[in-house]
């Protein structure tokens, strides 16, 4: 063998193995990127998960409004990258704990009676008015002390959270996405989609509540979203009852 024969077959030797490498640096970054997705959305290979959604007021059958519709897309292809599975169920129709299953639940508590049951259980600190005279009142947020009104289609507010069994981190997360208009749903679950890497870096496999602000709707859709604030503590702080008053 000569000198440029030698050289030829060294360089396609080197080559191979430069390429054999660079495939299992990438394989790996894949994998432990995806390991990481999968710790985040309590989602391990095959495992089961649930969509509960509201019921449009149109009638008692199981009819999910546009936004909704869309909402659901942009989670079931989080769950499909996850190599997990998805199982759609209405919101009066899921009468279990959670922890088991990585539950994804929308829609506000007026029409969402699971959402309504999670507020109420496991964040204390937010009122949501859904009294059906309440004028401009109507879907207002209450957290902390703070109010958080709806200016339909220009300013409108949404909870994205997180959150486990009792805090445990091996419980499987219930994410909510409760907002006061259905095209904040499907922008929370987008921001979710863009931000979830971010997310996982900031909280870990740990609770957080975030308010959101979807802005001009009307004009933009559900893709200009603002983080207003992170609200986790105020959200999870039980609100004081107010003094009761009598006659001395």
């Amino acid at each position: 063998m000569n000198d440029d024969v030698r050289n030829i077959v060294l360089g396609v030797m080197a080559a191979g193995v430069s390429a054999s490498l660079g495939w299992a640096a990438r394989t790996f970054l894949w994998r432990r990127r995806l390991r990481r997705k999968q710790v985040f959305f309590g989602l391990p290979d095959h495992s089961e998960s649930l969509l509960v959604v509201n019921r449009n007021a149109g009638g008692p059958e199981l009819s999910v409004m546009r936004h909704d519709v869309f909402a659901l897309l942009e989670l079931s292809a989080l769950i499909k990258d996850c190599n997990a599975h998805a199982q759609v169920v209405a919101h009066d129709a899921t009468q279990q704990g959670f922890g088991e299953r990585t539950e994804f639940c929308l829609g506000g508590p007026a029409s969402n009676r699971r959402m309504a049951a999670h507020l109420s259980s496991l964040l204390p600190g937010v009122r949501i008015n859904v009294e059906a005279e309440a004028g401009p009142e109507l879907g207002a947020f209450r957290i902390g002390g703070n109010d958080y009104r709806m200016e339909s289609g220009k300013s409108e507010y949404v909870l994205l959270a997180r959150l486990t069994a009792g805090g445990r981190h091996d419980a499987r997360p219930v994410f909510l996405f409760c907002g006061q208009r259905a095209i904040t749903n499907q922008a929370a679950t987008r921001y979710l989609a863009r931000h979830h890497e971010r997310l996982a870096r900031k909280h870990g496999a740990g609770s957080f509540v975030l308010l959101l602000k979807v802005v001009n709707s009307q004009a933009y859709g559900p893709d200009v979203v603002e983080l207003v604030a992170d609200v986790t503590r105020a959200a999870q702080t039980p609100v004081p009852e107010p003094a009761a008053t009598g006659a001395a």
